[in-house]
């Protein structure tokens, strides 16, 4: 999972990185809210850690502003606040799970590994109809008729299949399919995605549209969804 982490202490930021790397994940550390803020406009993650309290604005605040970009995003609070009263805001507005410090290590990678597989589970076969993919055999079809597809064609098919109308920015589609993490100007994403288009006929003829979203990266919508701004 790519993992956007709000936290503005940094011994605790380094600690809890070092962890949800070690457990597998990629997670990208911002020690002030206007930080994270301003990668929501050009990036897209798959989980979203915040802490209550930051020195420039607050856990509730950012969990707003992340739901109008990522509804359905998972975000889990990090915060010493654990009152009963507390956990109950916070899930009310709108947040998926609460940690309360200090952290534990296990308990936090559980509650990631929690949300990850809830995102794959129940998906042998992953069905867009007229599209089906077929997990166990990495194969492709279209109305029942197989489409030839690459190992990494298939992966990066797999991956939009599993988010639906979910924006997904290009450095997140890079590290998440291709393992690339440092910026990288590279057209390798949109290369497979022209190659992906066409082979699938992800052009709105057969019910779903991979569309690009300017300045940032792809979406796989349903064919008459509009634009994207």
């Amino acid at each position: 999972m790519r993992i956007a982490y709000l936290e503005d202490d940094p011994d605790q930021a380094a600690l809890i990185r070092r962890w949800i790397e070690t457990a597998g994940h990629a997670c990208h550390h911002f020690g002030r809210g206007r930080e994270l803020r301003r990668s929501l406009g050009r990036e897209s993650f798959d989980l979203y850690l915040l802490d209550w309290h930051l020195p420039d604005t607050d856990g509730l605040a950012m969990l707003r502003e992340i739901r109008t970009r990522a509804p359905q995003a998972p975000v889990i609070f990090i915060t010493a606040r654990d009152r009963d009263d507390d956990v109950v805001r916070v899930l009310e507005a709108g947040a998926d799970d609460f940690v309360a410090k200090p952290v534990r290590r296990g308990e936090l990678v559980a509650r990631i590994e929690l949300r990850a597989r809830r995102q794959i589970d129940g998906h042998d076969r992953i069905e867009l109809p007229p599209f089906r993919l077929n997990r166990d055999t990495r194969s492709a079809e279209r109305g029942g008729q197989p489409v030839a597809l690459t190992e990494k064609e298939y992966t990066l098919a797999e991956f939009l299949f599993l988010n639906p109308g979910k924006v997904l920015s290009r450095q997140h589609l890079l590290e998440s399919i291709w393992g690339l993490h440092a910026k990288s100007r590279t057209r390798t994403v949109d290369t497979h995605m022209s190659r992906l288009r066409t082979k699938l006929g992800l052009g709105g003829e057969h019910g779903w549209r991979l569309a690009s979203v300017h300045q940032f990266g792809y979406r796989l919508e349903r064919a008459g969804a509009g634009p994207i701004s």
